[in-house]
């Protein structure tokens, strides 16, 4: 692991530790809160190979990077990406590289990316109904993410799921995704509904706030909050008698961002220094003109330097940002 020059620091005092690297836009699906229905892929040409990925890993990680998590778009519709999780791996170590999914190709590919050094996987998984899974994802694809889930299980793969809640959609599933996470040993993730929908109908209404979530859960079994780490996006809560973690990303309602320590890199080699960010700093230009290591992480140094406060949703003057989530990387 390489020895950092300075750290990933922002005018408040935060410090980036950890580094999202979203390696397609592109997607299978067409989740509602995710992407538009008829998107436009960015041209391949200008999506960045696994060796310029690692290229600018290794630039992060001098600068204090410490974990390494490969998002999408769905990241498995990358031919081998094994190959780029194991050089990951190789520079933060093993259990410091995650993937998020959709599950769709989890099947096929669990092994392979155990043995390249994934230790978990956080598969998104909104519903257990068919009819609302096609509703959310405007495909169908329940089965497929299910096998994916089983497949990564069996292959050695530390289980969490992403659950997306949306008022009036599936709210109502919310106890049985408690019970899944005392039955099954995963760690369910419960997030609050963003307005990253690329569509720019995002309704405040739709909202599912994290506060009556924990009130559904307490029909399943009374639940305790864990003291997680404050830069860690979920809270973590866990069921009294012991059984049983659940999380809370609430970014609407418990916004989080004093602590907030990620950093992005999007598909064609944007650093985007908040998830919520109306601007971004190129990389790529640089990065396919030749430039050094140290050129690369003084062009970091200066874009999370600029970091604000906060993203300010529900606030006056906050603007949605141009770019769906799926082509900012989850």
């Amino acid at each position: 692991m390489m020895e950092h020059a300075g750290d990933l620091r922002d005018g408040f005092g935060r410090v980036a530790r950890r580094l999202r690297l979203s390696v397609t836009d592109r997607c299978n699906l067409r989740c509602v809160y995710c992407m538009p229905e008829n998107p436009r892929w960015m041209p391949r040409d200008s999506v960045l190979s696994f060796e310029e990925f690692l290229r600018l890993a290794r630039a992060a990680v001098g600068l204090g990077v410490r974990r390494v998590r490969v998002t999408g778009g769905e990241p498995l519709v990358r031919k081998d990406l094994h190959v780029l999780v194991r050089g990951l791996a190789d520079l933060v170590g093993p259990g410091a590289v995650g993937l998020t999914t959709n599950g769709y190709f989890l099947a096929r590919q669990a092994r392979s990316l155990s043995e390249a050094g994934l230790r978990t996987v956080n598969v998104s998984l909104d519903t257990l109904v068919p009819a609302t899974f096609r509703r959310m994802a405007r495909r169908d694809g329940l089965r497929q993410t299910l096998e994916g889930i089983q497949a990564a299980e069996d292959s050695g793969l530390r289980i969490k799921l992403n659950m997306v809640v949306m008022a009036g959609v599936n709210e109502g599933e919310v106890p049985a995704f408690g019970r899944l996470a005392r039955e099954r040993g995963w760690e369910v993730r419960f997030i609050e509904y963003m307005p990253l929908d690329g569509d720019h109908a995002w309704e405040r209404g739709k909202v599912y706030p994290a506060a009556r979530i924990r009130e559904d859960l307490g029909r399943v079994g009374p639940l305790v909050p864990l003291g997680s780490d404050p830069s860690d996006p979920a809270s973590l809560w866990g069921f009294a008698d012991g059984v049983g973690k659940v999380g809370f990303i609430a970014s609407v309602t418990e916004p989080f961002c004093e602590h907030c320590d990620r950093v992005r890199i999007t598909a064609d080699g944007k650093l985007r220094n908040c998830l919520f960010s109306t601007a971004e700093t190129d990389l790529r230009g640089p990065l396919r003109s030749g430039a050094s290591d140290e050129e690369l992480a003084a062009i970091m140094l200066d874009a999370v330097a600029l970091k604000g406060p906060g993203h300010a949703i529900g606030l006056a003057g906050f603007r949605q940002p141009a770019r769906a989530m799926n082509a900012i990387g989850g």
